[in-house]
């Protein structure tokens, strides 16, 4: 298993996240509150399984 720091220091020579990194991201930051189930394959995020969004009273 990778080491966080050497995935991080990946990241910054390929030149930061790619196609599927960027769209998780996005996806984390529209839901706000609530729960995702992500697939992974290969150290890389494949497809989202599941999606609980939350809504705060």
């Amino acid at each position: 298993m990778e080491n966080t720091t050497a995935r991080a220091a990946g990241i910054k020579k390929a030149g930061g996240l790619d196609e599927r990194e960027q769209k998780l991201l996005e996806i984390i930051r529209d839901v706000g509150f609530g729960e995702l189930k992500v697939i992974i394959n290969d150290g890389r995020p494949v497809r989202i399984e599941e999606m609980k969004k939350s809504i705060k009273l």
